[in-house]
């Protein structure tokens, strides 16, 4: 039976094209791809009951088997699954892991149930590959502009402003310091490659040459920028956005005092979302205490707890300023002044909000 495939993985990622992943959810939950929905042919008892039996009784054997699990009530209700999703998404694509028995089970039951849709040939593993070999070439494809500057100076905010830019902090979903916790758990190390990559090649689809990017370390909380990216950034022509201190104290005020303790009320409550709020932000202050030293540390926790009891006691939040232009002149403003002494060969502008989106504009359009 000759049914359809594809092997055009830059069209699937630059289309966002519905994707049905026939894996097991385990093999999902590790790692898939932006637009793809989890709709198993066999559940992870079932793949692994498959698994076990292929290792020792062959292929034959371990098809019949997997016929065996999936049949009659089983295999209708997953087949409904899948036409389901067709039903709504009429050009979608399925795949397994290589392209073989499970996504070429799941298209001839489909085909049968008068749904003809492509696979993509090679499957999970076949499309991994294409999206690693992306990332390792893709810094030879055009120009990082990277945006630096001390801590609270709104980089992320400026980069949500320039249409021209990929968030690396949003995709990992950290914020790309001890402080960077967020609520919402980070993407799976292969999760936040594949949407950096989908990112990436939309940009260059649109034929920039330039895409700005905030200055990050390698590692943004527990994800790595792949090496290939990293090294271009680490070239890259790099633009300073400056702040007075009183708007950086209320940026970080507002976002990691304010909006966070919001976000944790809204999650879990106001006591229980208080409590893991305030937990939170003294583990972040303790990972950084042998850096600060006993001395500092213990100054900077000291007024942390004098702002938290004026903020119960009165609803006022005006005194974490105290503690947040503390830890930014004891601990981030020393490590980036330092950091911008090492790189200043390539500062191309530094400037306030309105000069450096000028600036940005102006070469971008260029």
């Amino acid at each position: 039976m000759n049914l359809p495939y594809t092997k055009n993985f830059k069209r699937l990622l630059l289309s966002d094209t519905p994707l049905i992943d026939v894996r097991a959810p385990v093999e999902f939950e590790s790692g898939a791809f932006p637009a793809a929905v989890n709709l198993p042919l066999m559940e992870n008892q079932e793949r692994e009951a498959v698994g076990i039996c292929y290792k020792e009784q062959g292929s034959q054997k371990a098809l019949a088997l997997g016929h065996t699990l999936v049949k009659e009530e089983k295999k209708a209700y997953r087949i409904k699954a899948w036409t389901d999703f067709i039903d709504l998404h009429p050009d979608a694509v399925l795949y397994c892991f290589r392209g073989g028995e499970r996504s070429r089970i799941s298209q001839e039951w489909l085909h049968e149930a008068g749904y003809d849709i492509p696979r993509i040939k090679g499957g999970y593993k076949a499309f991994r590959r294409f999206i690693l070999d992306e990332l390792d070439s893709v810094g030879s494809r055009f120009t990082p502009l990277v945006l630096g500057g001390m801590t609270g100076t709104g980089k992320t905010i400026l980069l949500g402003k320039i249409e021209e830019s990929i968030d690396l902090e949003g995709l990992a979903k950290h914020r790309g310091s001890a402080f960077g916790y967020k609520i919402e758990p980070q993407p799976t190390q292969i999760n936040f490659e594949h949407m950096l990559a989908t990112s990436l090649l939309k940009k260059l689809d649109r034929g920039l040459c330039e895409i700005v990017m905030e200055d990050e370390s390698r590692r943004i909380g527990k994800r790595e920028i792949p090496k290939g990216l990293f090294g271009a950034l680490q070239e890259a022509p790099l633009v300073i956005l400056e702040a007075p201190m009183v708007q950086r104290v209320e940026t970080i005020c507002h976002i990691y005092v304010i909006e966070f303790q919001e976000e944790f009320i809204r999650q879990y409550g106001t006591l229980n979302g208080m409590k893991r709020w305030e937990e939170t932000m003294r583990k972040s202050l303790n990972a950084i205490q042998r850096k600060l030293g006993g001395l500092r540390y213990g100054a900077i926790v000291s007024l942390f707890d004098d702002a938290l009891r004026i903020q119960r006691e009165r609803a006022d939040f005006q005194a974490h300023s105290l503690w947040i232009e503390a830890l930014l002149h004891e601990y981030y403003d020393p490590m980036y002044a330092y950091q911008i002494k090492e790189n200043r060969a390539r500062i191309v502008f530094r400037g306030e909000e309105d000069a450096v989106m000028s600036y940005l504009k102006e070469r971008i359009e260029k």
